[in-house]
């Protein structure tokens, strides 16, 4: 028998917590914020991006917005925005006859000449090579592994600095 004396007395740390949290926001940002802020980026390719404007689509601050976006997809949301439009550039690169500059401009590059070094970095060619060697190039089956430097031009970024882009403050456009 149980003495009520001695339950009155167990410290309440002492007692097991059965709290259940759901996986998805252990993880990191829950499915539908997740869903909701990539159909966003999707819609919004073209144009300037900022952390900000990101993690005000999920109702959180930017800082935490951040942190969870990297926890559920295992990438930055700036990193990956980058993946995004190289996506659907090497798309526009492969199905529709546009100049490289106008499809920069369509997945949010302000220029030309940084677009296809972007896309020379991520896939291994130039944009014009990628849109002549079509759908039988190697690069389109296999996107190259880009690191954070070579994400950043090069310039180097310190280790657990956290770069968001290199072009204006705040933004995720280039």
């Amino acid at each position: 028998m149980i003495d009520s004396a001695t339950d009155a007395r167990t410290p309440l740390a002492d007692q097991p917590r059965y709290t259940q949290v759901p996986q998805s926001v252990v993880g990191g940002l829950p499915e539908s914020k997740l869903r909701r802020v990539t159909a966003y980026i999707e819609a919004n390719l073209q144009r300037e991006l900022r952390l900000e404007e990101l993690a005000a689509v999920t109702h959180m601050s930017p800082y935490h917005f951040a942190r969870l976006f990297k926890r559920a997809t295992g990438v930055s949301p700036h990193r990956f925005v980058m993946h995004r439009r190289i996506d659907a550039a090497t798309a526009l690169l492969t199905e529709s006859s546009s100049s490289i500059s106008s499809i920069a401009s369509a997945v949010g590059f302000r220029t030309g000449s940084h677009f296809a070094t972007t896309v020379r970095r991520m896939t291994g060619v130039t944009p014009s090579a990628y849109r002549s060697a079509g759908n039988r190039h190697e690069a389109h089956d296999q996107p190259r592994a880009t690191s954070g430097a070579e994400l950043d031009g090069g310039r180097g970024s310190v280790p657990g600095q956290k770069r968001l882009h290199t072009a204006a403050p705040g933004g995720l456009d280039h």
